[in-house]
């Protein structure tokens, strides 16, 4: 059955990183930057998409194939926040950057327990 984002902490940050997200693509594009700032919207908001997918996924081995994506979107969410910050579009990413620490954490964690119990 189908869990609801808030009775899933994962859910719920990688929802609240996403928001955080779309917040700094808004910021982003008013100072006429499309193209880094498209491709963190993508990548960032894309961790909680594939998270929810594979909540629902149809077997354990579909489950780790969607959070192992979710975890690469997260790595490249890492590096275009990275490069917004040190290219001086972006200054204080710390909370950011600590949420989304928090879910590649918390992602990897969950691979691990779904790739024991295989």
């Amino acid at each position: 059955m189908y869990k609801k984002i808030e009775d899933n902490p994962l859910l719920r940050k990688s929802f609240d990183f996403s928001l955080l997200i779309i917040d700094i693509y808004k910021f982003l594009k008013n100072k006429h930057e499309f193209v880094m700032s498209k491709q963190m919207l993508r990548s960032g908001t894309s961790i909680g998409a594939n998270l929810n997918e594979g909540i629902v996924a149809q077997s354990r081995k579909d489950f780790i194939s969607k959070f192992n994506i979710s975890l690469k979107e997260a790595y490249e969410t890492r590096y275009w926040l990275n490069l917004l910050k040190y290219s001086k579009y972006l200054e204080n990413i710390e909370k950011e950057m600590s949420l989304l620490n928090e879910i590649i954490a918390m992602t990897v964690s969950s691979i691990k327990k779904a790739k024991k119990n295989l």
